[in-house]
């Protein structure tokens, strides 16, 4: 099922602490946002992808599309002080039926995944990816725990998201206009009693936000260069 997807990419990525944008740290010698990207440039179903990006750094993104040569990226628009308004930007311009909103530290999503879930959004109007939470949770206060969380329904949610576009631009319009910020973009539907449903992901699609993770995202690298599952 054909789509667009939607990458905000303009974050500073403070919590790793490395004085750029995190995006531009490599693996193996290659950037973080290179990996992202060719997953939906392999991918025959994807359109188009557009990134929401910090203005100043508009020539490294071209520098990085020539390089790699990533011929569907086929629109920079500015991000916002927000990631929800970065996605809202780049919304404006998507043209297929199915927009996916991903993000650009997730570097190991996969086609199958991508598939399974443009197809949920068709039929139910939005579809997240997600994997059961495995560890206890506790609800606390002023780190005093008040009770445990019961977990089986409990899920962790990732990224990409999947949506009709005439759906989710319309949950955009409705946040933006009562000046809600949600946690992600299925929380926008959610709070307008528009249909979510979970496709069941796996723990390698992390999303790279701390130096750790850097260690965890080489591991997994070097998984799938070698074949291994």
């Amino acid at each position: 099922m054909f789509y667009e997807v939607v990458i905000p990419a303009a974050g500073q990525g403070k919590r790793m602490k490395a004085g750029k944008n995190k995006l531009f740290i490599e693996l193996s010698g290659i950037p973080i946002i290179v990996y992202t990207l060719r997953v939906f440039e392999e991918d025959p179903d994807c359109r188009g992808i557009i990134l929401s990006i910090n203005p100043a750094e508009k020539d490294y993104f071209n520098q990085l599309i020539a390089a790699y040569g990533l011929k569907k990226v086929k629109k920079l628009v500015m991000g916002g002080k927000e990631r929800q308004q970065s996605v809202y930007n780049g919304l404006h311009h998507a043209k297929e039926d199915i927009v996916l909103v991903h993000d650009g530290a997730r570097p190991f999503i996969t086609l199958g995944q991508i598939s399974e879930l443009t197809t949920a959004a068709s039929l139910h109007g939005g579809a997240v990816i997600a994997v059961p939470v495995k560890d206890t949770i506790k609800k606390a206060a002023n780190k005093k725990v008040l009770e445990t969380v019961e977990r089986s329904s409990l899920w962790a949610v990732q990224t990409p998201q999947a949506f009709r576009v005439s759906i989710l631009k319309s949950a955009y319009e409705q946040a933006e206009a009562e000046e809600f910020l949600g946690t992600d973009d299925a929380s926008l539907l959610e709070r307008i009693n528009e249909q979510v449903v979970i496709i069941e992901g796996n723990y390698d699609n992390i999303k790279i936000t701390t130096q750790e993770d850097l260690y965890f995202a080489e591991a997994i690298l070097h998984k799938q260069q070698h074949g291994k599952r």
